[in-house]
């Protein structure tokens, strides 16, 4: 937003400098024409006078010579013609053949009685010479014309300087400009910067995150306050609901430790028969509350911790993992292994959180793959992520029902009686989000699950 801010600001500060400074070079290259025009069309003035006067040869002496000097000094063509359009004297280079055709038109124009009023404007690029016309005598008395085809060097000189005066003012002005625009843009986006990253970091799990930055226009300090607001709601009314969750779940496990024991006591003086099985049913219930319980806890201390996320070794970690589940897969007739796990693999995360995750993840397989079945440790490193995927062979769940496993208390309706609290894969996914990363669950082909870890490398 900050660039595209930028680039209109600076797109409308171009328009202006040009809006302003072409009518001006424009103006200055006319007046610099009209200038010429007149200081030329006085002298051509005096010449048709000294030609009106001419009765003998000694005026027309006295008039060559003067045309002589003229085009001497100022390296004019002069051309003085009869009413018939014949030449009567001249001096100076002859007329350029860019020019014939304008000396033609105000040398007729000049024979019916009119001055030349217009010169083409001059421009760094030319033309190189203007013609200018004046008619020898007044009304029905033409007898003639003086032409002069002036050289526009020093016009085109003067035009050029005053245009690059004015290109170098523009581009100064534009730049001074465009240093403002970016410090404007700058106040403009710091409050909006630094919003997004609250916003971010709030997004992220960090609660305490708050907005600081107290510049930009009133509009958007007055939007940091309400945000700031929000976030304090937010995290009190989170705070307090996992309060409720972790004290309910701490105040629960006392009660129902004594309960259990209880059951397990009482368990010598059951007679058998079915009181008995009421007894373990009652009993294995209980148990079950129990894991329920641990795993809320679990859950809560979870997401009310800070993230604190610190460099790990990915490879280290899924190693002395897989080693330790080994033997618990072994007892169960089932095959785990680490097939690709490079070196060198390192990531941020929470303290311990690929160990963590790891656990939660192989518990699960553990718990749902029948005997004979197979699992794989599989990691990479993949755009600046570590990805580690935990595969298996298992009869996996419908696709319909992929998206609901990483959900609190989730159980596929075939899965119902086996032990657990349903939590295991949601405190994973909490850990990986906490951590700044991502855990995703898909069919494994032909059939199995796969669940993908994916973590900012380090």
């Amino acid at each position: 937003m900050r660039r595209r801010l930028l680039a209109v600001l600076m797109l409308l500060m171009g328009a202006a400098a040009l809006l302003l400074s072409l009518p001006l070079a424009g103006s200055y290259a006319s007046g610099r024409t009209e200038h010429l025009l007149l200081h030329r069309r006085s002298e051509a003035v005096r010449f048709a006078d000294l030609a009106d006067r001419v009765r003998t040869d000694s005026d027309r002496t006295e008039l060559s010579a003067e045309i002589r000097r003229y085009a001497e000094l100022y390296g004019a063509a002069v051309t003085v013609v009869d009413a018939a359009g014949r030449t009567v004297a001249r001096a100076g280079p002859g007329t350029p053949a860019s020019s014939v055709a304008a000396a033609k038109d105000a040398q007729g124009e000049a024979l019916t009685g009119r001055s030349t009023e217009r010169l083409p404007t001059i421009r760094p690029w030319g033309p190189d010479t203007v013609v200018l016309a004046e008619p020898v005598g007044r009304d029905e008395r033409v007898s003639g014309a003086v032409l002069l085809a002036v050289p526009t060097e020093a016009a085109r000189r003067d035009v050029t300087v005053r245009w690059t005066l004015i290109g170098a003012g523009a581009l100064a002005a534009f730049s001074s400009a465009a240093l403002v625009a970016m410090g404007i843009t700058r106040w403009l986006m710091r409050p909006v910067r630094d919003l997004d990253r609250a916003v971010e970091s709030l997004a992220s799990g960090s609660l305490e995150t708050r907005a600081v930055s107290d510049t930009g226009p009133p509009e958007l300090r007055h939007l940091r306050r309400h945000f700031n607001t929000m976030a304090e709601a937010m995290a009190d009314s989170i705070g307090r609901q996992r309060d409720f969750v972790a004290d309910a779940s701490h105040q629960l496990r006392n009660p129902l430790a004594t309960l259990v024991l209880q059951l397990e006591n009482v368990e010598p003086h059951v007679a058998q028969g079915p009181g008995r099985d009421e007894h373990a049913r009652a009993l294995d219930e209980a148990e079950r509350l129990e894991e329920l319980l641990d795993g809320l806890l679990a859950l809560a201390r979870v997401e009310s911790g800070t993230p604190e996320r610190v460099g790990q070794d990915v490879s280290r970690a899924i190693r002395e993992r897989v080693a330790a589940w080994e033997p618990v897969f072994r007892s169960l007739d089932l095959e785990l292994t680490a097939s690709t796990v490079p070196e060198g693999l390192r990531a941020r995360a929470l303290p311990d959180a690929v160990g963590r995750i790891l656990d939660a993840l192989l518990d699960n397989a553990a718990k749902f793959l029948p005997p004979g079945g197979h699992v794989d440790v599989h990691a990479t490193l993949c755009d600046g992520e570590v990805l580690v995927r935990v595969s298996d062979d298992g009869p996996g769940v419908p696709e319909e029902q992929v998206p609901l496993l990483l959900r609190r208390f989730a159980r596929a309706p075939g899965h119902q009686n086996v032990p657990g609290s349903g939590l295991g894969l949601a405190i994973a996914d909490e850990t990986a989000r906490m951590s700044g990363g991502r855990l995703g669950v898909a069919r494994n082909m032909p059939h199995g699950l796969t669940v993908e870890l994916g973590l900012p490398s380090c």
